[in-house]
């Protein structure tokens, strides 16, 4: 099944359990062992202050704001060693578009990490990227370079939403453009950098367009073998500028796209359960719908929390979970090799 016209049809049409089937076996096929992942991080967002003006986006604020804010290193450092005491590999770190910080400051903030607080750095989006490009008259390529250099380890797949222009220019018209995206990630890639990528639906899409999301995702794969990870979650609308009166999309809508998306990216290896956005029983639903990693314990999370989307869980529940869906928890890290579990600890 390769024709979007069929993939549409079988988005669409196919009963919900039977499409959970389908990825289930697929999820089976690919990780034989009944094991479900999951990592201890911190989201640090370093920066609320922003100018790419996401209708869709409850957190930022734009410059000159009084509610603005830009944590200094030692503010970062402290957050690290709390997460670090706590079992935590790795910090997921990402910032708005802030005008007003010099590229220096990243490339020394990684520095005086990997000196002081030594921990996975998995940051600073493909948006970012672009952004920072612009700003300080370098190609893509320089900036990863220097990043990497400095000490960025991994990338995550933060502004992906709905890989197609048309959306894009009604949501987040500001930020870096479906293709540009895409060729920061391919960039990132060939510098030996491995990333996750994501989709944030319901942003006023159309199913064809989530299909052809996917499948932009799959070709790039398909070149680069550079994506770890996918994860889908619907939007969040309370207090976002533009998109309040959207409807949030329900479970069950969730549970398919999850599983159509298991479907189609056979060639990303891993799928995580959006239970930050979804609540944990439907987290738990998700690892028999293509699911094969409960994502982060989340020790700190902004962005969802802004429009008033809180869940939050311990390392006990969250086994606990995995175990009576069936399967055995593990522990990893970024790359989704295991590493030993660590005392119970409670999200932040």
């Amino acid at each position: 099944m390769s024709e979007a016209s069929d993939l549409l049809a079988y988005y669409e049409k196919t009963p919900l359990l039977e499409l959970g089937a389908a990825a289930d076996a697929m999820r089976r096929k690919l990780h034989p062992d009944p094991v479900v992942t999951y990592i201890v991080d911190r989201n640090i967002n370093y920066t609320n202050v922003c100018v790419a003006d996401c209708g869709f986006c409850a957190f930022y604020r734009r410059p000159k704001d009084g509610e603005g804010w830009t944590l200094s290193y030692e503010q970062i450092g402290a957050k690290i060693d709390e997460v670090k005491a706590l079992g935590g590999v790795q910090i997921l770190i990402q910032g708005g578009h802030n005008p007003y910080i010099p590229f220096e400051w990243y490339l020394e903030l990684l520095k005086y990490i990997k000196r002081n607080h030594p921990i996975h750095v998995h940051g600073f989006s493909p948006s970012e990227v672009d952004f920072w490009a612009t700003l300080y008259k370098m190609d893509a390529r320089t900036v990863i370079q220097e990043l990497v250099k400095a000490g960025l380890d991994s990338i995550p797949g933060g502004g992906g939403e709905i890989l197609v222009q048309r959306v894009r220019d009604q949501v987040a018209k500001k930020k870096a453009g479906a293709d540009r995206w895409l060729e920061v990630m391919e960039i990132a890639h060939g510098e030996g950098l491995k990333t996750s990528c994501t989709m944030m639906y319901g942003i006023g899409e159309t199913n064809a367009e989530r299909i052809e999301h996917l499948l932009r995702l799959k070709e790039v794969q398909r070149r680069t073998n550079g994506f770890t990870a996918f994860i889908c979650w619907p939007l969040q609308p309370e207090n976002t500028p533009t998109m309040s009166h959207m409807p949030k999309t329900d479970a069950v809508e969730y549970l398919r796209t999850t599983a159509f998306a298991r479907t189609v990216i056979d060639n990303i290896p891993n799928i995580q359960a959006s239970w930050v956005t979804m609540g944990m029983k439907v987290g738990q639903t998700a690892l028999h719908y293509g699911c094969n990693d409960f994502g982060s314990l989340m020790l700190e999370e902004n962005v969802v929390s802004a429009a008033n989307t809180t869940h939050r869980t311990t390392t006990d529940e969250m086994e606990m979970l995995i175990r009576e869906a069936g399967f055995e928890p593990r522990r990893r890290r970024q790359d989704y090799t295991l590493i030993e579990p660590t005392p119970s600890t409670v999200a932040a």
